[in-house]
């Protein structure tokens, strides 16, 4: 039963987290999870602010006699990634997650979790509860909409949040402190074209699925070597074109801007002829990406079947410069921290790919740690598509969380940790676009750090988060309140 998840411990922890799994809150859809927080405050007594974008802000006073302490600000976001396998039926509108014990995890059917920043929030109303802990003045701080475009912490006006500290906990793994992160850009491609001409006389058509992909976040995960459902699909598609005549008539890849594409699809017309030719290279490419992602990715598919005849195909020069320009551009890590070795600087994820219907478009994620290594991604995915006769805009832009070595609160909270686990926790960057960057340009005078518990595939429906770990990080967390 789901509701097994609240008898975990800390329970106030996880019977929060199970509330929130309860009340859909895809980004964009978060006025429920903010009314529920609201909710919870009026029930502890405690003073609550909503500011006009739709962030909360939650004030707990001091315990008697640590009035003079300063103001920590503990923060997370509402929203979260909607992603699920393609044949299951759930609405992220509508449906609550149906999560369960896995053994030493929490995870959920064939969807996102939801603990990324799920876990965050919850630990935060936890904190908000307990009248047993010692501790100044503090603030809880909701953002809505992190995951397109960090829509709240863009709209946090200064003044609305009092902390001189700000805990960020929305980091995904136990054994790290977090003292800055990578900025990014939206790079977006844009063709239209006449979609008139006729398909070829004795042609058949075929859907092609490449499916079974990991996925994962575009941030965190892209160190890791998987596949792009997109990238392989093309370079499939590029083949299937130049030896076995085929005609490209659509293609739908991937889905949000921070999610790895773990599934693509594609319709192309061929003489009939070159279908048996077509199927047998199908099974050897299988083959060949099985190979090339050897304990990487174990459980690629790429299927082909029959479908209806459509009327028209994309034009040859239009198909040919768009497969080209896919299969060319830079996708993945493209440098590294020399500050922090194994960290990426710059990467760039080839989101979502879509043409069909007289119109292409392309999304991808560029994130650096440096603004001038960011544009100069962005910068090589724009050439790769002019070349394609392609628009290309950048949107949602923002700059890094710059680190600061002498941090008290990293102090702090280092002991915290040692204290609690006898172990010394690595201090580094993460590759991921953290709320802190641009909280620190509203909030210049805050002491920042970020840090949560182990979570594994997050933006994917394999997220899940360790049970032992939530647990650890609780007594982390408010040993640190505590010494703050």
């Amino acid at each position: 039963m789901a509701t097994e998840i609240k008898t975990l411990a800390p329970s106030a922890v996880w019977g929060y987290f199970y509330d929130l799994t309860q009340i859909p809150r895809p980004t964009g859809h978060t006025l429920a999870a903010q009314d529920y927080v609201l909710a919870l405050a009026a029930r502890l007594g405690l003073k609550a602010e909503r500011d006009a974008v739709g962030n909360v802000l939650v004030h707990k006073p001091a315990t008697a006699g640590l009035e003079q302490r300063p103001v920590v600000t503990l923060q997370a976001h509402l929203d979260m990634v909607p992603q699920k396998n393609s044949h299951v039926q759930h609405d992220f509108i509508t449906d609550p997650i149906d999560a369960y014990i896995d053994g030493e995890w929490v995870t959920a059917r064939d969807t996102t979790l939801g603990a990324d920043n799920g876990i965050g929030a919850a630990y935060m109303m936890a904190v908000l509860a307990d009248n047993t802990l010692r501790h100044g003045p503090i603030e809880a701080l909701f953002t809505i909409d992190e995951e397109v475009g960090m829509v709240g912490a863009h709209g946090l006006q200064p003044g609305f949040s009092k902390g001189q500290i700000l805990i960020n906990l929305d980091s995904e793994d136990e054994g790290q402190l977090f003292v800055g992160c990578a900025g990014a850009v939206d790079v977006k491609v844009s063709l239209e074209y006449k979609d008139q001409e006729p398909t070829p006389e004795g042609d058949i058509a075929v859907r092609i699925a490449l499916t079974g992909l990991k996925g994962g976040h575009s941030g965190t995960d892209i160190i890791l070597g998987r596949a792009n459902a997109n990238k392989q699909l093309a370079r499939f598609l590029k083949e299937a074109i130049a030896s076995y005549g085929a005609r490209l008539v659509s293609f739908d890849g991937g889905s949000l801007r921070n999610a790895i594409p773990r599934e693509a699809f594609a319709v192309v017309t061929i003489p009939e002829a070159e279908a048996d030719g077509l199927w047998e290279f199908a099974s050897d490419f299988a083959d060949q990406l099985c190979v090339e992602y050897r304990g990487v990715e174990e459980s690629i598919s790429l299927a082909l079947e029959r479908t209806e005849l459509p009327a028209t195909v994309v034009p040859e020069e239009i198909q040919d410069a768009l497969i080209n320009a896919v299969v060319a551009c830079v996708n993945g890590p493209q440098s590294m921290l020399t500050e922090f070795p194994g960290i990426v600087e710059s990467s760039t994820n080839m989101a979502r790919v879509l043409l069909e219907a007289g119109h292409f478009s392309a999304t991808f994620l560029v994130r650096s740690s440096s603004d001038s290594r960011k544009m100069e991604v962005a910068g090589a995915i724009e050439s790769a598509f002019n070349l394609a006769g392609a628009e290309v805009d950048y949107s949602a832009g923002y700059g890094g969380w710059a680190p600061n070595a002498s941090s008290p609160i990293l102090g702090t909270l280092r002991k915290a940790y040692e204290e609690v686990t006898g172990k010394t926790p690595e201090v580094t960057i993460i590759h991921a676009g953290l709320e802190c960057g641009i909280l620190q340009g509203v909030m210049p005078e805050a002491d920042m750090i970020s840090f949560g518990p182990d979570i594994r595939a997050p933006h994917s429906p394999d997220e899940r988060v360790s049970i032992a770990s939530v647990e650890r990080c609780w007594h982390i967390l408010t040993r640190a309140l505590e010494q703050v």
